[in-house]
C-alpha cells in the first residue's frame, strides 16, 4: 500500500497552488530552439519555450498548460510567458525573427485585447514584422473551430505581425482562402516528420500538403528534426524552414550560427544520399508543340481528343515562346461566344508568354527552387529546352512526384545507423563512374578490434562510435566531389575524385585518433587496450580500436564494374589492417588498363 501512495497523484488543489507560487514568483524558464532556413543555409529565428521549476511535474508546458486551464489560469501564465520570452529575445540581442507561441485554446476563453500581446512587443521596441505569432492548436483537444483559426490568424496579420500555425494537416484548409498567405508558415506536426525518411506514406502525405500550400504561398516548417535523413529529406521535398534536436536543443543561451556538421550536410550534393539524382527525363514530356500560325480551334480539338494533355508548347521554328495550360485555355475559350470570338486567331491568344524556359540538365534541386521563387509556375508548368531549343514540357506534380520516388529509394538504400548510402547506392555510384571513365581513389575503411570493444564496452557505445566514424570521415570529404558509404557494421566506403585525397585520409586518422580517447575508461587508456575472456574462457589482450584505410586509386577504363573494384578494395583493407594503429595503405600495385 506504501508502495502504491508513492506513485499516486498529487493533490489538484496543492498542484494548483504550486501554480499559482510560480505565476506570482514568475518562476518560468525562457528556452530559444533556433529555426533554420534548409535553402539559405541560415539561421531565420527562434522560437521561444516556456518551462516550469526544475525537477517538478509543472517543469513540463503541457501540465503548466493544462492545470492553468483547469484552474483558470491560462490567461495569466499566456501572458506571462510573453512577456518572458519577449524579453529575454532582447536581453539576449537575438538575430532574426521571434516565434512566439500563443495557446489557441486562451482566445476561446478570453477577448483579445485581454491577451497582452501587442502591449508587450511595443513596449518592448520589436518591430512586429520580426514576431512570429505561433498559434498552437495541437494540444487542445476540444479546439476544432477552423474559423475561429481563421480570425485569429487575420487579427494579427491585420495588426502587422507574420503567422504561424501548427497542426498543418487540419488547418490547411481553412488558411488557403486568407487574403494574406504570403504572412502565413504552417508548422508540419513532430508525428509527421519523426521516421518520415523510412515511410513511404508519410513522403506521400508531405508532398500532398506540400502541393496544396506551395501554390497558396505558405512557407513549411518542419518540426522535431532527430536525424539527418529526416533533415535531407525535408530539404529535398522543398520545405523551407525546419528545427529539431538533430540542428539545435532549445537552450537558454541558444546557439546563434548553424552548426557546422548541420551546413555540410546541407550544403552537401546530394550524391551522397541519393543515386543517380538527375532525373529530369522522368517529368519531361513529350507534348504537341504549336506554331505561330496555327488558331485556337486547332488547340481545342487537340486537348479535346488527349483528355490527359495538360500542357502544349507554342514554338517559332524550335525556339519556345508559350505555354498552352489546359484548365487555363478551357476555362477561357469555353465562356459564351469566345469561341466565335477567338476560335480563328492565333493560339497565342491564351498562351503565358513568359514560362518558365529550363535547361534539361538542370537538376531536380535547382528546378524546385524556381519554382519556389515563383509561384506562378506551379500552377502554369515549364519548359525544357536543349541549347535553347524546345525538348519538352513538365508540371510541378510530376516534380513532386520524382522527389517522392528519390527520397523513398534513398531511405530503402540508407544505412539506419548513419543514414549513409548502403551497399546498392555504393555499387550504383562506382559503376555510374566507370561508365563515365572517370579517374577516382576507392578507400575501405575499417574499424580495428571493434568486436572486442563492442563485448566490453556494449552495443550502444559501439554504435555511438560507428557513428562518430561517419561524422569524422565526412567532416573531411569534399561534399562537391567524393561519396561516402556506409557497407555496414564498421565498414565505410568513399569513392573520392578530390585529388588530394590521401591528405584527407591522413586528417580522418588524425581526427579519429582523437576522438575516439572519449570511448575507452582511464585504466583501458593507460594500458592502451582491455582484456576479454575468448571462447576458450582465456583471458586474451586487444588493443584498443584503431581505425585502418586500404586505398586503391582507379584509372580509367581499369576494371568492368564495382565487383572487380570490390576485390581489390577488400585486399588492400587487409593490407592496412596488418599495420599496428591508425594506418593508411595505398595499393600501388599496377592494373591492366582495357
Amino acid at each position: 500500500m506504501l508502495a502504491y501512495c508513492k506513485y499516486m497523484a498529487p493533490d489538484r488543489s496543492q498542484a494548483a497552488k504550486k501554480l499559482h507560487d510560480i505565476l506570482a514568483n514568475k518562476q518560468l524558464t525562457v528556452l530559444f530552439q533556433p529555426i533554420i532556413d534548409l535553402q539559405k543555409i541560415q539561421i531565420k529565428g527562434y522560437e521561444g519555450l516556456i518551462r516550469g521549476p526544475s525537477n517538478d511535474l509543472l517543469h513540463s508546458p503541457v501540465m503548466l498548460s493544462r492545470l492553468a486551464k483547469k484552474s483558470n489560469h491560462l490567461l495569466e501564465l499566456e501572458n506571462l510567458s510573453n512577456q518572458l520570452t519577449i524579453n529575454s529575445f532582447v536581453d539576449q540581442k537575438l538575430q532574426g525573427n521571434l516565434f512566439l507561441r500563443l495557446n489557441a485554446q486562451v482566445f476561446m476563453q478570453h477577448k483579445f485585447k485581454e491577451v497582452q500581446i501587442v502591449q508587450a512587443i511595443e513596449k518592448s521596441g520589436i518591430d512586429p514584422i520580426k514576431v512570429v505569432i505561433t498559434l498552437c492548436t495541437h494540444e487542445n483537444d476540444d479546439f476544432d473551430n477552423p474559423g475561429f483559426v481563421q480570425k485569429i490568424v487575420s487579427r494579427y496579420v491585420d495588426l502587422g505581425f507574420k503567422v504561424c500555425v501548427e497542426d498543418a494537416g487540419e488547418s490547411l484548409s481553412s488558411l488557403e482562402s486568407l487574403p494574406h498567405p504570403y504572412s502565413l508558415t504552417l508548422k508540419i506536426n513532430p508525428h509527421l516528420i519523426q521516421d518520415v525518411d523510412k515511410d513511404p506514406l508519410k513522403v506521400q502525405l508531405l508532398s500532398s500538403l506540400l502541393g496544396r500550400a506551395t501554390p497558396s504561398g505558405l512557407t513549411m516548417l518542419a518540426e522535431g528534426i532527430t536525424s539527418r535523413s529526416e533533415l535531407l529529406l525535408a530539404k529535398e521535398l522543398g520545405i523551407t524552414l525546419a528545427q529539431g534536436s538533430f540542428i539545435a536543443r532549445a537552450d537558454k543561451n541558444p546557439l546563434r550560427t548553424i552548426p557546422r556538421e548541420i551546413t555540410q550536410i546541407l550544403t552537401s550534393e546530394d550524391k551522397n544520399i541519393t543515386h543517380k539524382q538527375n532525373s529530369i527525363d522522368s517529368i519531361m514530356e513529350k507534348v504537341p508543340t504549336f506554331s505561330l500560325d496555327r488558331n485556337n480551334d486547332d488547340v481545342f480539338q487537340m486537348f479535346e481528343k488527349n483528355p490527359q494533355l495538360i500542357l502544349a508548347a507554342v514554338t517559332n521554328h524550335q525556339t519556345p515562346v508559350g505555354l498552352i495550360n489546359r484548365s487555363v485555355f478551357i476555362n477561357r475559350f469555353a465562356r459564351p461566344y469566345q469561341r466565335e470570338l477567338y476560335g480563328k486567331k492565333s493560339c497565342t491568344t491564351f498562351m503565358d508568354p513568359d514560362p518558365l524556359i529550363v535547361d534539361r540538365n538542370i537538376s531536380i534541386q535547382e528546378l524546385s527552387r524556381l519554382l519556389a521563387e515563383n509561384q506562378r509556375h506551379v500552377s502554369l508548368g515549364f519548359i525544357f529546352t536543349e541549347k535553347g531549343c524546345y525538348l519538352g514540357v513538365g508540371t510541378s506534380q510530376s516534380l513532386i512526384q520524382e522527389i517522392t520516388d528519390m527520397q523513398i529509394r534513398s531511405a530503402r538504400f540508407a544505412n539506419p545507423l548513419t543514414g549513409l548510402p548502403g551497399n546498392v547506392a555504393i555499387e550504383e555510384h562506382i559503376d555510374t563512374l566507370l561508365e563515365n571513365h572517370e579517374a577516382f581513389c576507392v578507400c575501405y575503411f575499417d574499424l580495428d578490434n571493434f568486436k572486442p570493444f563492442n563485448d566490453v564496452y556494449g552495443f550502444s557505445m559501439g554504435d555511438a562510435m560507428i557513428q562518430m566514424t561517419a561524422k569524422v570521415i565526412l567532416k573531411q570529404a569534399d561534399p562537391q566531389q567524393d561519396f561516402v558509404g556506409h557497407i555496414g557494421g564498421d565498414d565505410f566506403i568513399v569513392l573520392f575524385r578530390s585529388p588530394d585525397w590521401e591528405s584527407r585520409c591522413q586528417a580522418m586518422l588524425k581526427e579519429f585518433a582523437s576522438s575516439v580517447q572519449s570511448f575507452f575508461n582511464a585504466s583501458d587508456l593507460e594500458r592502451g587496450g582491455y582484456i576479454i575472456e575468448n571462447r576458450r574462457g582465456e583471458k586474451e589482450f586487444f588493443q584498443l580500436s584503431s581505425l585502418s584505410v586500404g586505398a586503391v586509386p582507379i584509372k580509367a577504363k581499369m576494371f568492368d564494374s564495382h565487383r572487380d573494384i570490390a576485390v581489390v578494395a577488400t585486399e588492400s583493407k587487409k593490407m592496412a589492417k596488418k599495420i599496428h594503429g591508425n594506418s593508411l595503405y595505398i595499393n600501388q600495385r599496377e592494373y591492366r588498363v582495357r
